[in-house]
């Protein structure tokens, strides 16, 4: 069974590889392989805001979280729905200016400053290999376990199956095989918690079968308050201001196409939080001795479905992993290619290769996510440590650019460096991480309260928005001519 399983998902890699070559055979331009020409409708925008939404912390991480853990296992899918509704109302309207990049929408709060959108990219880049890497782990250990492939191999094949639909199609491909995949994952993981809820006779059986602490509303008895906190908000601030949601509404047909997306995503996904809690909650039921709780997902498709249906119910877990990792490599190579290399060669690329140079960033920044993905095995450790480092200050920095006109690149600097310098104390005190149990809370108010300061303490950014916008639109001019 587990050769026919990795023989299944191979098939399934199979036709995500033609499709995204189908779908994106009439690409042409840069601004096609990285944005798909600025023209996603609402059903598509729909399809791979959900599918990267839904990865692997939901099908790995929350899973296991919530067999650990009970109705804590929820908190995961709330914090995401937050961060979609929130992004929604606040951000859905700076599609309007065209922005290519995150790093180009924070350079334009404080007047297109280069050392603010040169920093950020770097920020930026580094982040969505730390997203890729994630994925790229989830999906390998998940593999691994299922298929009795070695961790290396599993994950190799993990990387290789969406890089090659990418290289090919870049961000036509992306979206179209989301929104397949998006389908399929749901299927799967309701069809999941619906036999789980069977077979464990219901959700009050289900429950009184979890240890008492794990009986408090979301849990927090058990993780506690604050470090189910950290959690929420880990969530919230990595959708918050992760390039690959940002690239949804740079890529939108319009705001309010946009908007429309992110609120039934944020709907969906609000729905969607108590699944991960059920399947985890019903495998401890049925098995509490298992090995390694994240593989509660895997565990429940084998012992309760006929071959057919486990096979539907594991590709859309695996599923839930590629998809979302397919999202955070063409936003990294977006950033590389938009502003890395000007960074480096002091000029945009010329138009006839933005699509090549994108090919080979897309191998390049794969590789280097797939080389971190190699050195850990914790998915929920490695994806929240990693947003309080790289993401915490660059929140404050889309907040306070956002809603307060005073504040100026000298207080985006202060942001980035201090939430980096607070999350690695926390990281490295192990009695500091365990009483926050991630640095998010406090890398983010440290930050913010010193940005704040900063920006009262220095010159008032004297360009204006149109200013800055010229600047920015005659940057992106250079690479879209020869």
């Amino acid at each position: 069974m587990k050769w026919e399983l990795l023989l299944a998902f191979l098939g399934y890699l199979g036709f995500m590889i033609w499709f995204g070559w189908w779908v994106s055979r009439n690409t042409k331009g840069g601004d096609d392989f990285l944005l798909g020409g600025r023209n996603l409708p609402f059903f598509l925008t729909l399809g791979t805001t959900v599918a990267t939404m839904v990865g692997t912390g939901s099908s790995m991480g929350a899973v296991g979280f919530a067999y650990l853990n009970g109705w804590a296992g929820m908190i995961y899918g709330l914090g995401g729905a937050c961060g979609i509704l929130l992004l929604a109302k606040v951000f859905a309207p700076v599609r309007e200016h065209q922005f290519m990049t995150m790093s180009e929408e924070v350079s334009y709060y404080v007047g297109a400053h280069p050392i603010v959108k040169n920093t950020i990219a770097v920020f930026i880049f580094i982040a969505s290999i730390g997203w890729l890497g994630a994925h790229i782990l989830g999906g390998g250990m998940y593999l691994a376990w299922l298929t009795g492939l070695s961790p290396f191999s599993a994950k190799l094949i993990i990387a290789l199956g969406f890089s090659i639909y990418v290289v090919i199609g870049g961000y036509v491909a992306v979206v179209w095989t989301d929104s397949i995949q998006a389908v399929v994952l749901f299927v799967g993981f309701f069809l999941l918690a619906g036999v789980a809820l069977y077979e464990v006779g219901g959700v009050a059986e289900m429950a009184s079968a979890q240890p008492v602490l794990n009986q408090s509303f979301l849990s927090l008895d058990k993780v506690g308050v604050l470090p189910g906190l950290s959690l929420f908000f880990a969530v919230l601030v990595g959708v918050l201001v992760a390039p690959s949601f940002r690239q949804r509404i740079y890529s939108g047909k319009h705001v309010k196409s946009i908007r429309q997306s992110f609120y039934t995503s944020g709907g969906l996904y609000l729905l969607f939080a108590i699944v991960p809690a059920i399947i985890g909650m019903a495998a401890f039921k049925l098995n509490p001795d298992l090995e390694n709780s994240a593989f509660s997902f895997p565990y429940m498709a084998m012992e309760l479905l006929p071959f057919g249906l486990a096979a539907l119910v594991i590709i859309a877990g695996l599923s839930a992993t590629i998809s979302s990792a397919s999202s955070d490599a063409i936003a990294a190579v977006s950033v590389l290619i938009r502003d890395l290399y000007c960074l480096v060669f002091n000029r945009m690329p010329h138009a006839n290769e933005v699509v090549m140079l994108s090919r080979f960033g897309l191998v390049l920044t794969i590789g280097i996510a797939l080389l971190l993905a190699l050195l850990t095995n914790d998915v929920i450790g490695y994806i929240t440590n990693m947003i309080a480092t790289l993401m915490s200050g660059l929140c404050v920095s889309v907040l306070f650019g956002h809603f307060w006109s005073r504040f100026n690149w000298q207080g985006v600097m202060t942001a980035l460096f201090v939430s980096l310098l607070v999350s690695f104390a926390i990281v490295l005190t192990p009695d500091w991480l365990a009483y926050w149990n991630n640095p998010i809370i406090p890398a983010t108010t440290i930050s913010a309260i010193l940005a704040a300061v900063v920006t009262l303490l220095t010159p008032v950014q004297t360009r204006t928005s149109m200013e800055a916008l010229a600047i920015l639109k005659a940057q992106r001019e250079e690479m879209q001519h020869d």
